[in-house]
């Protein structure tokens, strides 16, 4: 199996300094920051917003430390199953990994919010320019998963099933490559072609595409993904907490896109005085 000869030459070791090893894992958030910003800031240039390259700095450096945060404590939470306390000192230990995408969705929102709010700067402008770039964070985050051999699925014989290192002698879905594709590559191509369109379409379009793409992706694909070990399946076997959290955001997706229709609030950058 082709996919299978590859991973087997991964290194989830980028490089070492000393007695330090930088992962991919790490990297792949760094990249993910770094060009989802610089991308954030091109689009706002397409749509004529007359963003400073000090308001995109803040709201980027509001939107990474909301994420961050936000993704380890929705980690915490949602998928600690009482670890965390027994063990609160753990919460703190980032390098044995544990991130939840929605906690740091809500994160970053929060954290982008709070620096719009600083700045003066638009909320809903603000998150339609962030889901357009995050699917390169998204894409990156999960190819650094199927590097660290986590996060896989169930068995399979296909072609490009994986045996990986903690999945025991099988073959599995390699569905962090799924994901990578579907929320990552996919949701980007269909977020860019949105985006064209100048002027651009009203506020709350973009977010609405994002969570309603998002929401269905990962639903779908946690039907072939193996659920965390310790929470395993929920309501009698065949709900993954991955699949309910995605849920409302397929809701609140559907309702950002009505509302947008609705409304034809036009982009801007800066809120009136």
């Amino acid at each position: 199996m082709f996919l299978n000869d590859f991973y087997k030459t991964l290194n989830p070791i980028a490089f070492s300094i000393g007695p330090f090893d930088v992962r991919w894992y790490g990297i792949a958030y760094l990249v993910g920051f770094v060009v989802g910003g610089l991308l954030l800031f091109r689009y706002a240039r397409r749509w004529g917003l007359g963003m400073s390259t000090d308001d995109a700095l803040n709201v980027v450096t509001g939107i990474c430390l909301g994420a961050v945060l936000g993704g380890r404590l929705g980690y915490v939470l949602f998928y600690g199953a009482g670890y965390y306390l027994a063990n609160p000192l753990s919460i703190f230990a980032l390098n044995e990994g544990g991130m939840s995408f929605h906690g740091g969705l809500i994160g970053a929102v929060v954290g982008g919010s709070i620096a719009c709010r600083v700045s003066g700067m638009s909320v809903l402008t603000m998150c339609d320019l962030g889901v357009c770039v995050a699917p390169v964070g998204l894409f990156l985050g999960r190819c650094a998963n199927f590097v660290n051999g986590e996060l896989w699925g169930k068995e399979t014989d296909l072609p490009w099933g994986v045996m990986f290192e903690t999945g025991g002698n099988v073959y599995r879905h390699p569905t962090q490559l799924y994901e990578a594709v579907l929320e990552g590559l996919v949701m980007f191509l269909i977020l860019w072609a949105l985006s064209r369109k100048v002027p651009p379409r009203p506020q709350g379009t973009f977010t609405g595409v994002f969570l309603l793409w998002y929401g269905i992706s990962r639903i779908l694909i946690e039907f072939v993904r193996v659920p965390d070990a310790q929470l395993g399946y929920l309501f009698g076997g065949f709900v993954t907490m991955g699949q309910l959290l995605s849920l409302p955001l397929v809701a609140l997706g559907i309702g950002m896109l009505v509302w947008a229709h609705r409304t034809q609030r036009p982009q801007v950058a800066h809120l009136q005085a």
